[in-house]
């Protein structure tokens, strides 16, 4: 019998199992925003949140693009960098 998980890419693989890490966190936040029940208390896990966004981005382009690194060239690999170094940028305060 073949597992179903055996078709799949281990970079598609890594970047779901990323995914899947950064949904239980964010469902542990809100969890812990009802327990609280403080809208203080809400902002700074909030706030800590929009630190994990950025990593999860980087995490799992990072895996993506290493496990794409053998088909795609030097330039457009360099092309989707700066991408998401733009999208960085942009997400700046």
């Amino acid at each position: 019998m073949k597992s179903i998980l055996s078709g799949l890419e281990a970079a598609v693989m890594g970047m779901v199992a990323i995914r899947l890490i950064s949904g239980m966190i964010e469902l542990t936040a809100a969890a812990l925003m009802f327990k609280f029940n403080s809208i203080e208390k809400a902002v700074a896990i909030n706030a800590l949140l929009a630190v994990v966004g950025p990593i999860v981005l980087i995490s799992t382009m990072t895996v993506g693009l290493i496990g794409m690194a053998d088909k795609l060239s030097f330039g457009k690999l360099l092309l989707i960098g700066a991408g998401v170094a733009l999208i960085l940028i942009g997400l700046k305060k």
